[in-house]
C-alpha cells in the first residue's frame, strides 16, 4: 500500500495512533505500540488498519470500535482492558505514511483541521447558494440528516482521560452510546430520503397495475329426472247370464 493512515513512530518504536487528539487536551495523543502487542491483538489490529474501514475513518478509533478481535469484542476495548492505551504528546509523534514521507502528528492535526474548517465553509457557501431557488425534497432530507447529524456531535461530551493515560471505562461505553446515536440518527435520515426518492419516482413514472387473469365458472349440468310409465290398469269381462 503506497499511503497508510494512522501509522507513525515514537522514537524508535513504530506506534498506531489511535486518537490523534485527546478531547479536551489538543495536545495529546492516543498510541499503541504495535512491536509490543500479542499476535491475538496485533494481526487484527493491523488489517483493521488496512482495511477500507480503516483507511475512510478520520480516527482509528472509529474503526476500531466496529471490528472484532479474534475473542470477538471490538479492538478499542480490547487495548483498553488490557492497558495498551498510551497518551503521549502529538510532538513527539512522527506519522509515516510512506518511507518517504514523515510529519510531526501536532503538524498533522493542525492542517486536518484548517483544511476541515474550509471544507465547512464551502458547505455553507454551497447550502446558501441553493437555498435561493426551488429544492427537491431529497435535497431537504439531505440536508437535514446532516444538521441532525452535525447537531449530535456538537451536544456529545468530550471524552476524558483517566490518571492512568488511557481512557476510562465510563468514556469508552460513552464514546460507544455517541457512535451508536449517529449511526441511527443517519439510518433514520436515509430512509426518509429513501421514502422521498420513491414518491418521486412513483409520482414521474407509477407502476402499471397488472390485471388479473378472469376466471370463467364451468356451467353444471343437471339431470332431468326420468318419468315411469303409470301401470296399465286390467281390462275386465262384463259376465253374460243366460
Amino acid at each position: 500500500m503506497s499511503f497508510l493512515k494512522h501509522v507513525g513512530k515514537h522514537g524508535d518504536r513504530k506506534v498506531a495512533i489511535i486518537f490523534r487528539e485527546v478531547p479536551g487536551e489538543s495536545h495529546m495523543c492516543l498510541v499503541t505500540y504495535t512491536e509490543t502487542l500479542n499476535q491475538h491483538i496485533h494481526d487484527p489490529l493491523i488489517r483493521c488498519i488496512e482495511s477500507d474501514i480503516g483507511q475512510h475513518s478520520e480516527s482509528l478509533s472509529d474503526a476500531l470500535n466496529r471490528t472484532l478481535g479474534l475473542d470477538g469484542k471490538p479492538i478499542l476495548q480490547v487495548l483498553h482492558r488490557e492497558g495498551l492505551l498510551k497518551k503521549v504528546n502529538t510532538e513527539n509523534i512522527v506519522v509515516t505514511p510512506n518511507p518517504q514521507t514523515k510529519i510531526k502528528l501536532n503538524e498533522l492535526n493542525k492542517i486536518l483541521t484548517e483544511m476541515k474548517q474550509g471544507e465547512d465553509a464551502v458547505k455553507r457557501m454551497a447550502d446558501i447558494d441553493q437555498s435561493r431557488g426551488m429544492q427537491t425534497p431529497a435535497e431537504v432530507a439531505r440536508r437535514q440528516r446532516e444538521n441532525k447529524t452535525r447537531d449530535a456531535k456538537v451536544q456529545q461530551p468530550p471524552l476524558v482521560a483517566s490518571s492512568n493515560d488511557a481512557l476510562g471505562d465510563s468514556a469508552i461505553a460513552n464514546n460507544l452510546r455517541q457512535q451508536a446515536a449517529r449511526m441511527a440518527a443517519e439510518a433514520k435520515g436515509l430512509m426518509a430520503e429513501s421514502a422521498d426518492l420513491l414518491k418521486q419516482a412513483a409520482e414521474m413514472d407509477p407502476p402499471v397495475m397488472e390485471k388479473k387473469p378472469r376466471t370463467t365458472k364451468k356451467a353444471v349440468v343437471v339431470e332431468a329426472p326420468v318419468a315411469t310409465p303409470a301401470p296399465k290398469a286390467k281390462k275386465t269381462r262384463a259376465k253374460v247370464s243366460a
